[in-house]
């Protein structure tokens, strides 16, 4: 397969994956609307709906995010930069574009953003002994 042509089959990927994501999430908000209009019958009603709630919040942001990284990625192919990486600009595998069809990022770079993410969360909390 030319690589034009994957680039075309990837666009579909992500275009038909934002479009369920977009559906997802549509019916999560209608979903807790209902549910915050709704009246608890006793505290562990309460209890069950506001972790309910939790989760679909915290699934909610996760859909955002990818949904965000797939636009980012169709913007790519549009501007011809799509499985470039964005850190040292060479190429990004195929076997990684058809696992993470939004990746910005190599292998290698990408390793080193996530060793650079834990760093900046190791150093955000620094536990003080003797409390």
């Amino acid at each position: 397969m030319h690589r034009k042509e994957f680039i075309q089959k990837m666009q579909q990927v992500l275009m038909r994956r934002r479009s369920a994501l977009r559906q997802a999430l549509s019916g999560e908000l209608s979903q807790f609307n209902i549910s915050s209009d709704r009246h608890v019958g006793d505290e562990i009603d309460a209890a069950l709906d506001t972790d309910y709630g939790l989760i679909n919040a915290n699934l909610a942001e996760v859909e955002s995010q990818e949904l965000a990284a797939i636009d980012a990625a169709l913007e790519r192919i549009r501007e011809g930069t799509y499985g470039i990486c964005q850190e040292c600009g060479k190429r990004i595998p195929v076997a990684r574009l058809q696992a993470l069809p939004y990746a910005q990022y190599c292998v290698k770079c990408q390793q080193k953003q996530d060793e650079q993410r834990r760093g900046q969360r190791s150093q955000a909390y620094t536990p003080v002994w003797g409390e």
